[in-house]
């Protein structure tokens, strides 16, 4: 079984900056992709960046150059930079280790308003 524990979302004006942290049980960050995805009030759940196990890592176009995905494995840890935050980037923000069926952790609120 994978836990999997987000935090560090919360209510930022637009041009701020927010730091989103995943945490997970086990050491399953090790061997495995993960990602984070996010869904905002009336839309489908997005993927916005992923990450291998040998540190490669991919965004979504609109989000190149904004945001900065990263792991640190020995804490078993996944982290979510986003700087020069927009509106249209509030949402909720879920973790994701793409190992068997996925898991999921269940997610932080990021707000962004003035």
């Amino acid at each position: 079984q994978v836990e999997l524990v987000e935090s560090g979302g919360g209510l930022v004006q637009p041009g701020g900056s927010l730091r989103l942290s995943c945490v997970a049980s086990t050491s399953v960050f090790r061997a495995n992709t993960t990602g984070w995805y996010r869904q905002a009030p009336g839309n489908e759940r997005e993927l916005v960046a992923t990450i291998t196990a040998s540190g490669g890592t991919s965004y979504a176009d609109s989000l190149k150059g904004r945001f900065t995905i990263s792991r640190d494995n020995a804490k078993n840890t996944m982290y979510l930079q986003m700087n020069s935050l927009k509106p249209d980037d509030t949402a909720v923000y879920y973790c994701k280790v793409f190992a068997g069926l996925g898991y999921w952790g269940q997610g932080t609120q990021v707000t962004v308003s003035s």
